[in-house]
């Protein structure tokens, strides 16, 4: 908060939030003073903001809340914690955030790296703080969520991963009746059968869970879904709009000589036998292939299932790696070895079995459509490692087999209105890592908000 004459404002640091909307509207443009200040909050703020912003006639949100998918006040609940009021900072963050423990293990924290903080130290260490008032208040009684006046149509969400849990828990409390299919034994979708145990304990996405069914959703496992070509599968069911929200659960090939070899295995399948209990062997040196989330819980997960040996190969350099950084450097604690610029051409087999990889170093030449650098094959850096299993884990696609009717892109995923969400069926919507591809659980919680916001305009 800034207090004084306008040509003197004082930053109160007591109530400052560190947002930098006070200094967006601020009619003292530079104070010498100020930004000479190179070791405190406002002079940092001063020197690498007001300088560089003009005055704009709208407000901003803050940073944090500006980078978050779903708008997350986080200097509102931070705030609040800091005052002890941990309930209300928890009813804060659930006002638009329906699984706020789950983020509070597994979210990739944009709002952080937004955190002005970090030009004076370090960001503030807002995920943490989201996931401490979640654990501190599970065992209290939460207040029970006001539900709006009951409506007669009936919403079928179909998956229950992120999004479909956004969606259903939105939808009822703006008075739908909403059922969710889940084709898989376990409720949570990816949250459940693609991140393992060690990263998201069980108990707490059963609670997230668990308050979404309070609401009065109705939660059916192992009930696939297929639309046939058009609504008729969900309108005789008695629904008069869906929410498609299936994921991308199925890993992508190498397409290289060698992947049909026993002991080649793919990441999410992998990771999904695992969450389910099933007894997997695995060799005592296991390489892995890719650089993202999946690889590295692939990797951490071959060692707690005995490997000796763990090894990660991904094509580009550690800037690059699309998986959360602290992920990595967890795996390397745990004696993960990643090797960067090194890529798979081949694999190596012994009658059927698979024994080694064949692989090529890379350079990194100019970025690519997706603004990273392309990785370039170095001529006559050909070499041989070692692996009895081989996990293939370089990303995901769609299951086309339930979508017939709706229009695809030409990657398999769902093809949607932006603004609403709503597929070229009318009366069905989708978001998540249908409609997107594989991506964060933040991003897919979004989805499913604007989802039942388009449902919701459109039944009404």
């Amino acid at each position: 908060m800034v207090e004084g004459r306008t040509h003197h404002p004082v930053i109160r640091a007591e109530k400052c939030h560190t947002c930098d909307i006070c200094l967006k509207g601020c009619p003292a443009r530079l104070i010498p003073e100020y930004r000479e200040e190179k070791k405190s909050l406002r002079g940092t703020l001063y020197r690498l903001k007001i300088q560089e912003t003009e005055l704009q006639d709208k407000v901003s949100l803050p940073p944090c809340e500006e980078a978050c998918p779903i708008r997350q006040d986080a200097r509102g609940y931070v705030a609040l914690i800091a005052k002890e009021k941990f309930s209300e900072a928890l009813e804060l963050i659930r006002e638009v955030n329906p699984l706020p423990a789950v983020c509070g293990f597994i979210c990739h924290h944009p709002c952080e790296e937004a955190c002005l903080r970090e030009g004076v130290d370090d960001p503030v260490s807002i995920r943490l703080l989201k996931r401490f008032v979640a654990e501190y208040e599970r065992k209290s009684k939460s207040k029970k969520r006001r539900l709006k006046k009951k409506r007669r149509e009936k919403v079928l969400v179909i998956g229950s991963g992120p999004a479909g849990l956004a969606a259903a828990n939105d939808l009822s409390l703006l008075g739908f009746e909403v059922t969710i299919f889940e084709s898989l034994p376990v409720l949570g979708g990816m949250l459940a059968v693609g991140i393992p145990e060690f990263r998201l304990p069980r108990d707490i996405l059963q609670m997230e869970v668990e308050g979404i069914k309070e609401l009065g959703v109705e939660m059916k496992t192992h009930h696939p879904f297929h639309f046939n070509g058009n609504r008729k599968p969900f309108e005789k069911l008695g629904f008069q709009a869906a929410f498609l929200s299936i994921g991308a659960h199925r890993s992508l090939k190498l397409n290289i000589p060698g992947e049909g070899f026993r002991g080649v295995l793919h990441g999410v399948e992998f990771l999904r036998e695992i969450n389910l209990g099933k007894n997997l062997t695995i060799g005592r040196r296991v390489a892995i292939v890719g650089g993202g989330n999946v690889a590295l819980d692939a990797a951490r997960s071959a060692i707690r299932l005995g490997a000796e040996a763990v090894h990660v190969y991904y094509r580009r350099s550690k800037k690059e790696m699309p998986a959360i950084p602290e992920e990595a450097d967890e795996a390397i604690r745990e004696g993960v070895r990643i090797h960067f610029l090194s890529s798979p051409v081949k694999i190596i087999g012994r009658g059927e079995k698979a024994v080694g990889l064949e692989c090529i170093r890379m350079r990194l030449g100019e970025p690519d459509e997706t603004g990273r650098r392309k990785p370039i094959p170095i001529k006559g850096s050909m070499h041989r490692v070692a692996a009895e299993t081989v996990i293939v884990a370089i990303g995901q696609r769609v299951d086309r087999k339930p979508l017939k009717g709706l229009d695809l892109n030409r990657d398999g995923t769902v093809r949607v209105d932006p603004k609403t969400g709503e597929t070229s069926m009318k009366g069905v919507f989708a978001g998540g890592d249908a409609v997107t591809g594989p991506g964060w659980a933040i991003d897919a919680i979004a989805a499913g908000k604007k989802g039942a916001e388009g449902i919701s305009r459109y039944l009404s």
